[in-house]
């Protein structure tokens, strides 16, 4: 995850926990809607940014078994080669 998205996850979650507090100090239930409504749009941000890193790990890990089993594979065939 990026310093930058994270940062922006976290931002939303705390703007939206001040919001959601105001509102409910004040009795106003539009801005304690709209803070709940941002601390979970942070949240989402948050759990997007994870599967995406997760992802991204098991592409890394298919992508490094594919090479492994090609460079074993050509090694093979050059082991038969020079064995005839």
């Amino acid at each position: 995850m990026s310093f930058e998205e994270k940062v922006e996850s976290t931002k939303d979650q705390v703007t939206g926990k001040v919001k959601e507090v105001a509102g409910e100090v004040t009795d106003n239930q539009k801005l304690e809607a709209e803070g709940k409504t941002e601390g979970l749009l942070g949240k989402a941000k948050d759990a997007l940014i994870d599967a995406k890193d997760k992802a991204s790990d098991m592409i890394s890990d298919v992508s490094d078994t594919v090479a492994e089993k090609f460079n074993d594979t050509v090694d093979n065939l050059r082991d038969k080669k020079e064995d005839k």
